[in-house]
């Protein structure tokens, strides 16, 4: 009997991108549910009603939940091209950064792109301080989990993406030459063949982000 595969996600977002390269990663065919979130599903209310959100992977009828937790189900599932160590402390620490891009990474990035004036400033100079962090990370790597992609290269995958969509969108410049390892993780991370064709149209994102934004910094 094949397996059934199904993922509930969004075009555009982060958290359902990673779950699809994790599955292109492992080879594994699934169907694709694109939720329109201004107006929810009855399949996304059925399989997430506690958060009632995306992605939701959906294997033989189960569903499981929040991005972090499919990409561990995913890899425990179907053991081929793993994407976390088997060593106790080395899966360890790939959750630890894993953890660090979703709660400390993302939210100062995010706050750089949509607050002002005193609060922009103590955002952008968190997110600095992250990614000063993230740079020492990768000192001797070439990906972050060594010499070919892991966890936390797709948990991180975001950047590769979004930051040069919210420094096209603000004017603002957030990695620039100061992260020069990061600056060659993103370019090396983006044009890997499993990567590179499941990128959301930049055109439709820098519509929505430019939206996002002005809707954050209303003209005065």
């Amino acid at each position: 009997m094949a397996e059934e595969v199904k993922l509930l996600k969004t075009w555009s977002s982060r958290f359902g991108l990673r779950v699809v390269w994790a599955l292109k990663l492992k080879g594994i065919p699934y169907e694709a549910i694109d939720e329109d979130l201004s107006n929810k599903s009855a399949l996304l209310l059925q399989y997430n009603p506690v958060h009632k959100k995306i992605p939701v992977l959906v294997h033989n009828g189960n569903p499981i939940s929040e991005s972090l937790v499919i990409l561990e189900y995913i890899d425990e599932t179907w053991k081929q091209n793993p994407i976390l160590p088997q060593d106790p402390l080395h899966r360890a620490r790939e959750r630890f950064w894993a953890k660090f891009s979703d709660e400390k990474l993302l939210p100062s990035v995010w706050g750089a792109f949509t607050k002002e004036g005193k609060d922009r400033e103590e955002a952008m100079a968190a997110t600095m301080e992250n990614l000063k962090f993230v740079e020492e990370e990768l000192k001797g790597k070439k990906f972050f989990s060594g010499e070919k992609i892991g966890l936390v290269d797709l948990v991180f995958g975001w950047l590769a993406n979004l930051i040069s969509i919210f420094e096209e969108v603000s004017g603002f410049n957030i990695v620039g030459e100061g992260y020069p390892l990061l600056s060659a993780w993103m370019q090396e991370f983006s044009e890997l063949p499993v990567i590179k064709d499941t990128w959301p149209p930049r055109d439709k994102m820098i519509i929505k982000y430019q939206a996002l934004y002005d809707k954050y910094h209303p003209a005065k």
